[in-house]
């Protein structure tokens, strides 16, 4: 082949982006779209991450360095499916790469699950980082709430419910965001995991920054506090495991405060069987579990009630069926060997990958799809002798398709524009608050002193 490989990548989130990175980084030319169907790149980083997160939001600037290569660009608010298919997509490029993630919470089936105030963890996650197609409104007329899962997700949720609005000023929280924080009734959260504490997915510094919430008293439960023989192995072989389950001891022996206006609850061994209210939550059963042994667990037949006015799952997120293309709904991932896309008889797309959650699922870190684009990436390039060419390779001509579709896409350039003009926005808005806030806080000192 003469010219660049042409290579169009679906999903411009951190696994589309590593993807692209490994592909410049290869002995092979190579010319790359990163199509995303929202007018911004990054997908979860920009759009999953928690404003006060900044650190992880910090991987914005490695994955920016990588977009600002000449042999890739940047094709916002294009929505494969509709706005393109993979037949036209073959058309113009010589493979193509899905890396669409997983942007729906996964399901739990239990009895009164669909009661109002029962909600998925992402959709408040997406209100509270500003996702464009996300409700503006949020109601947090709760006292007391539930989150369900033992997760990082779960701990973002469970972390923000109980945040004082005032801590996040200096994020990029967006201001409706703020203010239906500051408006919040929220007293108590109860975050209920299903396993021992040595089973949980927490991230030790994701954990430990609870313990940095003003106003905020941590409590851990110790009905539900176990170790089996299989949690004390893993927390000698895994410093992680140590590290969490030492944090949450360290919780569990401290004296009540009994005078801060938020507590987050942690309960151990309990799993959610029930949500209990007639036309919105009032109650959450659960079931007492015991640990195997092994660390698995099974039910002990005995049952407690929390009273709660809202529930968050975070239960795991589930990728979106890519049209075209085979899914397997129970894994919620696209069919792939190593990356390769295999048909309904196992046969191999020609020219079609994967990569990121839609290949293997919504487990592990950021740093994990990395590994994964290598696989992929690694595959692609092994199958380039028997890899068929675009018909159409000139790189403009995808966007004369695009043009006479209508579709208005975004350009890097263009984002570029909209950032800086959002991010202006924003530090307005933040000291605009911030001014509240000090007079607010001037009128009440005033108040107190006459």
């Amino acid at each position: 082949m003469t010219r660049p490989l042409r290579v169009a990548i679906v999903g411009a989130g951190p696994a589309g982006v590593y993807a692209a990175d490994i592909l410049t980084k290869s002995e092979t030319p190579v010319d790359i779209d990163l199509l995303d169907r929202m007018p911004a790149p990054y997908g979860l980083i920009r759009y999953g991450v928690a404003p006060d997160h900044p650190r992880i939001k910090g991987i914005v600037n490695a994955l920016r360095r990588i977009m600002e290569k000449p042999e890739i660009r940047f094709l916002g608010g294009v929505n494969y499916g509709e706005d393109i298919k993979l037949e036209q997509l073959r058309h113009h490029y010589d493979a193509v790469i899905f890396s669409t993630g997983a942007d729906k919470d996964r399901a739990l089936d239990i009895p009164g699950i669909d009661l109002a105030h029962s909600h998925g963890a992402a959709d408040f996650v997406y209100w509270y980082d500003g996702y464009p197609e996300a409700t503006r409104d949020w109601t947090l007329d709760a006292k007391e709430v539930a989150v369900l899962g033992a997760g990082n997700v779960a701990l973002d949720v469970a972390r923000v419910l109980a945040k004082q609005a005032d801590d996040l000023l200096s994020t990029e929280i967006p201001d409706n965001v703020y203010q239906g924080l500051k408006n919040s009734q929220v007293t108590d959260v109860h975050l209920f995991a299903r396993r021992g504490p040595a089973q949980a997915k927490f991230t030790p510094l994701e954990l430990r920054e609870l313990d940095h919430q003003p106003g905020v008293e941590l409590i851990v439960h110790p009905e539900g506090f176990e170790l089996d023989e299989a949690s004390e192995e893993a927390i000698r072989s895994n410093n992680q495991v140590k590290t969490i389950v030492k944090t949450f001891q360290d919780w569990a022996l401290r004296d009540a405060k009994n005078d801060t206006p938020r507590r987050l609850h942690f309960h151990f061994l309990r799993a959610p069987v029930e949500v209990q209210g007639t036309d919105r939550v009032e109650g959450l059963r659960t079931e007492v579990m015991e640990l195997t042994g092994d660390g698995n667990v099974r039910g002990t037949g005995e049952f407690e009630t929390t009273p709660v006015q809202a529930i968050y799952r975070a239960v795991g997120y589930l990728s979106s069926p890519v049209p075209d293309i085979p899914f397997d709904h129970g894994t919620g991932t696209v069919p792939n060997d190593g990356g390769r896309v295999l048909d309904l008889d196992g046969e191999h797309i020609t020219g079609v990958y994967t990569t990121g959650w839609i290949k293997r699922g919504p487990v592990g870190l950021i740093g994990h799809t990395k590994g994964d684009a290598l696989e992929t990436i690694g595959n692609l390039l092994a199958d380039l002798d028997s890899m068929p060419t675009a018909e159409e390779p000139d790189r403009d001509s995808v966007l004369r398709l695009l043009d006479d579709n209508g579709v208005r896409y975004t350009t890097w350039d263009g984002w570029n524009l909209l950032d800086a003009h959002e991010q202006a926005l924003g530090e307005a808005a933040g000291r605009e608050r911030i001014k509240v806030v000090e007079r607010d806080d001037m009128i009440n000192i005033s108040r107190s002193e006459s």
